[in-house]
């Protein structure tokens, strides 16, 4: 069974998944079957976010709306201040969206990787 730190401990993480958890469920799968956003940071510190294509037959209906106003939100607050959000990418908690990985490579973590290349921008 993977192991999930919700405490960052990659010194610099060049990107994160996030992982949809129904209150229902209320902790995370020992599966990243529920990751349904990747925020990759570039060289310059632009990030860029990538969303699995079946977000809405992953997301609870009753979820779905406060999922996409964070979607909107985090679009709108990486103009601001790309950094301060990335950072809080990293150790999001709370909610139904949970930091599920950090880490430098997405090719060092497999299930991560494998979902990225479904992933689409947005």
């Amino acid at each position: 069974m993977e192991t999930i730190n919700l405490k960052p401990t990659v010194s610099n993480p060049n990107f994160c998944a996030l992982e949809y958890i129904p209150e229902s469920v209320g902790e995370p799968l020992p599966t990243s079957k529920n990751v349904i956003l990747l925020v990759t940071r570039d060289a310059e510190r632009g990030l860029r976010f990538l969303i699995h294509p079946r977000l809405h037959q992953i997301v609870k209906s009753i979820d779905l709306p406060y999922i996409e106003s964070l979607l909107e939100d985090f679009i709108e607050r990486v103009r601001l201040n790309a950094a301060l959000l990335f950072e809080q990418l990293c150790s999001l908690t709370v909610g139904p969206l949970l930091t599920r990985t950090i880490g430098e490579q997405i090719v060092d973590h497999p299930d991560i990787h494998d979902l990225a290349l479904q992933f689409v921008p947005i």
